[in-house]
């Protein structure tokens, strides 16, 4: 589990193709002895597992991870080469601040940046989600965005704006992003449930008699 809160962010230093695998070498400023071979660490809220970890990088630390066909179908990754910049997140431990939202990392859809709009002290951006996820924004709810937490300001049918404040553009990717771009798009945990609770009704399930024995 993560928290949207883009601690680091590494760059893509190798990309190496194992049959409908892809081995991805990421450089990043956490120190190596930090990095659990198997650990689960967010790439522009994808997540992914560290297969090695090596010293001596641009930054200091490499290390790997292994890119599955499922990911390289739905998410920003099959798109990653040499010299990309992502946001990182390592996993959320037993009393660490929850800064964002609960998000698991496991990307829904790429969401379309349809605008960006620089304010001063803040830049409104527009996108576009596929239409099946529409249902899951809502205005002054949480959505993850190429891992980063952000609070939704407008809802237009499948199309949103969240505004970013100056440090978030800083410390993330977030600057260089334009429109016409595609980012990792999570949908928030509990908007996922009740949409899965609100099935239930209407398919039969609360009418089901209940019954003794195991399942």
């Amino acid at each position: 589990m993560f928290t949207g809160i883009v601690t680091d962010v590494g760059e893509v230093v190798a990309v190496e193709e194992k049959g409908e695998v892809r081995t991805l070498s990421i450089a990043c400023g956490y120190g190596g002895e930090g990095i659990d071979l198997g650990a689960s660490i967010a790439h522009a809220g994808v997540c992914l597992t560290v297969t090695s970890v090596s010293a001596g990088g641009p930054r200091g630390t490499v290390f790997t991870v292994d890119a599955a066909p499922e990911t390289l179908a739905i998410t920003t990754v099959a798109g990653w080469a040499p010299g990309a910049r992502i946001n990182l997140e390592r996993s959320l431990r037993i009393g660490d601040e929850l800064g964002g939202h609960m998000v698991s990392g496991h990307v829904d859809a790429k969401a379309r940046i349809l605008s960006r709009e620089d304010l001063g002290s803040s830049t409104r951006f527009w996108f576009e989600v596929p239409a099946d996820f529409a249902r899951f924004v809502a205005p002054k709810g949480s959505v993850a965005l190429d891992g980063t937490s952000l609070t939704v300001n407008e809802v237009e049918g499948n199309t949103f704006s969240c505004l970013l404040i100056p440090h978030t553009l800083e410390v993330t990717t977030w600057g260089a992003r334009r429109a016409g771009d595609a980012v990792n798009f999570e949908v928030d945990l509990m908007a996922r449930y009740a949409a899965r609770l609100a099935q239930f009704p209407a398919a039969g399930y609360a009418s089901r008699p209940k019954e003794t024995g195991s399942w």
